[in-house]
This record gives C-alpha cells, sequence and structure tokens, in this order.
C-alpha cells in the first residue's frame, strides 16, 4: 500500500468511532418548527412554563409538578393526555431562559408509541423584525422492537410525533398570533 492509502485507511479508521457514536440503531430524530409573526418574548411566555404544556398543547388536558420546582433542572411533572386520561411523567433536563431554551425526556411508561424519548423545545428570532421561530425536536425509538404491527413501525411513529408536535406548535402559532 502507497503512503496516500495508507493516511486515507488512517483517516477513515479515526472517524470510524465517531460513526458508531452517531449512528444508534433504531433512534429516529424529528425536528419541526413554525414561524410566528409575534416577537420572540411573546411566544416564550407561553412555552417557557415547563408546568403548562396543557395551556398549550391540546393533547394535554394537565400538567402537575410530581417532584422539584417548575423550571428548575430536576423537575419531574406528571402529564395527562386530553381525552383517555393516560398520564406518565417527564424530567426536565436543561432550563435556559436567556436562550429560551430547555430540555426533557419521558421517564416512565408512556401511551405515546416511543421509548427513550428526549425533546428540546426552542424559541428563536425569526428573519423578519418581530417574527419568531418556534422549534420543537426530539430523539426516540419505537416502543416495539421487533417486527412492529401495522401502525406501529418507524414511519408510523415518526408521523405520530411529527402530528403531535405540529398540533402544539400551530397551537401556540394560533395564541400568539392574537
Amino acid at each position: 500500500m502507497n503512503r496516500r492509502n495508507w493516511i486515507l485507511a488512517a483517516g477513515l479508521l479515526l472517524t470510524m468511532p465517531g460513526m458508531a457514536l452517531a449512528a444508534k440503531p433504531g433512534y429516529m430524530n424529528v425536528n419541526e418548527s413554525v414561524e410566528i409573526h409575534a416577537p420572540p418574548a411573546k411566544v416564550w411566555s407561553l412555552v417557557k412554563d415547563w408546568n403548562g404544556l396543557h395551556k398549550w398543547h391540546p393533547a394535554f388536558s394537565n400538567a402537575e409538578i410530581k417532584s422539584g420546582a417548575n423550571n428548575k433542572v430536576g423537575a419531574v411533572r406528571t402529564l395527562t393526555m386530553a381525552g383517555d386520561g393516560a398520564k406518565f411523567d417527564e424530567e426536565l433536563d436543561g432550563f435556559s431562559e436567556k436562550n429560551r431554551k430547555y430540555s426533557y425526556r419521558i421517564i416512565s411508561d408512556s401511551p405515546l408509541p416511543v421509548v427513550d424519548y428526549s425533546s428540546t423545545i426552542l424559541v428563536k428570532s425569526g428573519k423578519a423584525k418581530g417574527t419568531s421561530v418556534l422549534v420543537w425536536k426530539g430523539k426516540f425509538k419505537r416502543k416495539v422492537a421487533d417486527n412492529p404491527p401495522a401502525g406501529q413501525d418507524d414511519a408510523s411513529v415518526k408521523k405520530a410525533i411529527i402530528g403531535a408536535y405540529q398540533a402544539g406548535l400551530q397551537n401556540v402559532k394560533k395564541l400568539a398570533e392574537k
């Protein structure tokens, strides 16, 4: 092997550990956003109350702090789904008033078709003055790992999460643009 091929091979070997970490088999990512004709401060005021998801997302009827303090890392909330009343817990992993951002993860069994779920909500300035972009992104695996039944395959699960995110984003848009 000539010098050039050795260098290429060495470079490939050095990048392989990073590639393995990035791959994380079975994980799916969703990154949804909406442009809102309202300033970031107004949009943030609607979504920043981590214990207030039910105030802006139509899929939830209640949120209650189970332990810790609202908007403080480590706080655990119990969410109640609208309709069937199913409940599950989430833990706040990060919160930044300055960056208008928070992240959290599901820590109990949930009625959602996902496991190992973590998510981030972020409000940033839009391109035009007085506008915002509300971003909601998540990473997760489908709940049924092997031979999922119809409706629980990767595409269906991803579509369900996108639908849930869009329902919340569109409702915040409606509330902020009043």
